[in-house]
């Protein structure tokens, strides 16, 4: 399976109405609109795992830069996926800078 990116969604996105419109392009097993615990409205993207790297290719040539819901929309292959994700060390992650408050002298 294959993990495309897709943003630029509106705040009031249903997950089916996204999965039916990408599902014309390729088959889709997963979905996951990324949502605000407080509100529980989009935050504009969503990450969907698609049956095969073709469905997965087919999807983005076709629906990158169009208009869903009066929304441009991101499609794009998830960086995870394609191998290119590396580790990269946190800044200040050494245990001498984990304090930034200045001590106190007694």
């Amino acid at each position: 399976m294959v993990k495309i990116f897709i943003g630029g969604l509106p705040d009031n996105i249903q997950e089916m109405d996204l999965a039916i419109w990408v599902s014309l392009h390729g088959r889709v097993e997963t979905i996951k609109v990324v949502r605000d615990r407080a509100t529980g409205k989009c935050k504009g993207y969503a990450f969907m795992e698609i049956y095969s790297l073709p469905d997965a290719k087919n999807i983005v040539s076709t629906l990158n830069g169009e208009t869903f819901k009066g929304n441009v929309i991101t499609v794009k292959i998830s960086d995870e996926e394609s191998g290119t994700k590396t580790a990269k060390p946190k800044p200040n992650s050494s245990p001498a800078f984990k304090s930034k408050r200045p001590r106190l002298q007694r």
